[in-house]
Formats: C-alpha cells, sequence, structure tokens
C-alpha cells in the first residue's frame, strides 16, 4: 500500500473518536498492553512525561517539548487529535512521521492489527512508541486522549506526570460529576512519581492529594508557586495558565530556566487563539468545552469591535443548555457543521440557539459559512470561528 491507501484503510477499518464519537470508544488497557508486547515495549526505551487534563494539555505539551529540546535532548511529542494531517500527531524534533514511516507500522504490524481490532487511537499510540524508539529519542512529551484511568497512553510510567486542570467533558465516559472526572485524570499518577496540578480547585484537590498519597508521589500545585516570568508565543487568556503549568513541570525535571524560556516563548500550536486575518481580525480557536469557549468569549469582550460575528458548530453530543448561555448575545451567528459524522446538523443548532435568544443564520459547510462571515463584515468587525476543533480544522483547509 501507498501512504494514501494505509490512511484510508486506517479510517476504514479503525474508528476514530474524534469522527464518530461514542462508536470508536474502548475502556481498558488490555489492547494496548498487547500492542506494546508485540511490538517489543517500545515506550520502556526513553523517558516521558505524561500530560492529562481537561483543557490545555496540548499547548502545555507543546511548551515541554520545546524546552527538552532546547535543553539539547532529542525529543518525541504525541498529541491528538490532529487538525490536517495524520502525521501532526506523531512528531520528533520539529518533524512529523514520514508517510514512509506509517506505512512501514502498517504494513509491518496488519495481522496484529486484524486480530486485535483496536481503536484508531490505540493504534496510533502504539505507532508513536515505535516510531519514537526508532528514531531514538531521550524523551517523549505524550498527551493523554481522554481522561487518563483507562487511556491508551497509560501503559507509560513517566518521569513526570502532569494534570493541568479539570472541568465537565466526555461526562458519558468519565463521570457526571467534577469528581469523578479527576478521579479518572488521577489514574496517570504512577508510584513514586511526582504530579503536577496546573490550576487547583477546591472541588477536586483532595482528589489528587489522596491518589498521591496512595502512589507515594510527591504533589506540586503549579499555580502555588511563584508566578513564570516569561512571555507565552501563543496567544490567549489560557496561555498564562499553560506557560505556569508548563514552567513548573520543567523545573521539577530541573531544566534550566534558559530553555523554559525558549520553551514558552516559542511554542506555537495552530487553532489555538490563532489570528487567520487581519482585516477584518479574524480569529479560530479548537476551545470546545465549558470553561474552554467560557475563556474564549471572556477573552473575545476585551476586543474592540464595531460587531462580533461568530461561526459556530459543535459535535452532537455536546450540552447545549451549558454552552450556549456562555456565548456573546451581542454577535451575529453563523450556525454551521465540521465535516465528519459525529458534527451537530447546523439546522438543529440553528433552532436550539435561536431559542435561546441568540440572532444569526445557518450554512451547510464551514467554507460557506466562512464566506458569509467575510461578506457581512466590515474592516473595524471581528469573525470569530470555533465551538469545535473539527469546526477549525475545516477551516484551516479552507
Amino acid at each position: 500500500m501507498n501512504y494514501a491507501q494505509t490512511i484510508e484503510f486506517l479510517y476504514n477499518s479503525l474508528p476514530e473518536f474524534q469522527r464518530v464519537g461514542a462508536p470508536a470508544y474502548k475502556a481498558g488497557l488490555s489492547t494496548s498492553l498487547a500492542l506494546d508486547e508485540h511490538l517489543g515495549f517500545p515506550h520502556q526505551k526513553f523517558k516521558s512525561v505524561h500530560i492529562a487534563g481537561t483543557n490545555g494539555k496540548g499547548s502545555t505539551s507543546q511548551m515541554i517539548y520545546e524546552a527538552l529540546r532546547a535543553e539539547g535532548y532529542k525529543v518525541g511529542l504525541y498529541t491528538s487529535p490532529h487538525l490536517t494531517d495524520f502525521r501532526e500527531r506523531i512528531v520528533v524534533d520539529d518533524s512529523m512521521i514520514s508517510e514512509s514511516g506509517v506505512v512501514e507500522f502498517v504494513e509491518a504490524n496488519r495481522e496484529i492489527i486484524e486480530a486485535l481490532k483496536p481503536s484508531f487511537f490505540e493504534m496510533t499510540v502504539a505507532m508513536a512508541f515505535w516510531w519514537f524508539e526508532k528514531c531514538g529519542v531521550d524523551w517523549a512529551v505524550v498527551e493523554v486522549g481522554m481522561g487518563g484511568r483507562l487511556d491508551s497512553t497509560n501503559i507509560i510510567t513517566p518521569e513526570l506526570s502532569v494534570i493541568t486542570n479539570i472541568s465537565k467533558d466526555h461526562t458519558q465516559f468519565l463521570g457526571d460529576t467534577i469528581e469523578k472526572i479527576a478521579a479518572e485524570k488521577a489514574g496517570i499518577i504512577k508510584s513514586g512519581v511526582s504530579v503536577v496540578i496546573g490550576q487547583s480547585n477546591v472541588l477536586y484537590d483532595e482528589v489528587f492529594r489522596a491518589k498521591a498519597e496512595e502512589c507515594g508521589s510527591k504533589i506540586v500545585f503549579a499555580d502555588a508557586q511563584p508566578e513564570q516570568p516569561f512571555t507565552p508565543a501563543m496567544r490567549g487568556r489560557c496561555q498564562r495558565y499553560n506557560a505556569q503549568t508548563a514552567f513548573v513541570a520543567l523545573l521539577e525535571l530541573g531544566v534550566s530556566e534558559a530553555a523554559i524560556r525558549k520553551g514558552v516563548e516559542t511554542a506555537r500550536v495552530r487553532g489555538r487563539w490563532q489570528v487567520v486575518e487581519n482585516e477584518p481580525l479574524t480569529i479560530c480557536d479548537t476551545g470546545h468545552n465549558e470553561d474552554g469557549l467560557r475563556l474564549v468569549c471572556q477573552q473575545l469582550a476585551e476586543l474592540n469591535y464595531e460587531k462580533l460575528y461568530f461561526v459556530i458548530g459543535v459535535v452532537s453530543d455536546k450540552d447545549l443548555d451549558a454552552v450556549l448561555p456562555l456565548l456573546p448575545a451581542d454577535a451575529y451567528y453563523i450556525f454551521t457543521q465540521a465535516s465528519i459524522t459525529r458534527a451537530m446538523p447546523y439546522m438543529q443548532l440553528s433552532q436550539k440557539a435561536i431559542d435561546a435568544g441568540l440572532r444569526g443564520e445557518a450554512v451547510a459547510t464551514v467554507s460557506e459559512a466562512y464566506a458569509r462571515a467575510k461578506g457581512l463584515a466590515k474592516k473595524r468587525d471581528v469573525i470569530f470561528v470555533g465551538g469545535s476543533t473539527f469546526i477549525v480544522a475545516d477551516l484551516l483547509v479552507i
């Protein structure tokens, strides 16, 4: 198979949670452990940092990755989901896994893939660890996909665990309270391995303290430490929290402040408060759960504009009763849907939003919705595109 055929095989054979939702979710580590054993336990060949959390784990991972590279190490980075290219998930020293590497992995392991029938995520984690070993990395920064305790990445024993924050998301899988969700994410805390908590909260701090005590692990709350002195390259109110978490985590790892500065001040992730155009100012952001959208809307409120055009789409399991009240009442909305099976139909979103008192219109695709916003907006207006990672992904391929 060539690369295109290999990717088609993976998408057609292995359900991807981000695109289809619940049918792709597999709880438990048995398949990941079986793949790991088949590959010769590649994750044992390098040091790692394991990062969980509801929001900010991708940006925090990128900062830690860049700082470790600045310290002189060869570093792998595993994140999810990707925006426009599958290979974004697996990176070594700023280079995505090669197309030939993807083909090689699938061809060499197709028999066990077909026998075990892993989820798309389980397969990509195995591929990442295989690639990191093949490239001879010193360190890997590994982002949890969902939760922590039963996440496929949780077969590793890292040098440091990091949990950025907790808010309600994926409640059908992780639990319907903050405490239950925190308990799932606390599952990445390993015996004797220190853990950094990015943002403390009376609702879940004790969950983490209890788990750390059970494991005999040092626990550090990043927001109780001296404030980090560097300016994040990524824009967005949330990045000061992510930079503080990364700063404290890297100090725990013994990384020099010069390398930490470079990591914080150079790390960039597409889709995080990204300016797409300057006139009219057009911004996209992947914030999609309650806390993420709250921060986005607070930051939009700080901008100086005459009118706000908000291009929005969500996934089908989104709790609109929690999300819609957060959205600015004075914006004009263009309701749309991403090009994935899991997207909420744009007419359904439009009706619920209008019933909630928002003003706007419904447009079938992201490209058409964005074109409509550009046609309406004047120079002093602002266009925002978001509500879902996949809305941003569709925008970035226009």
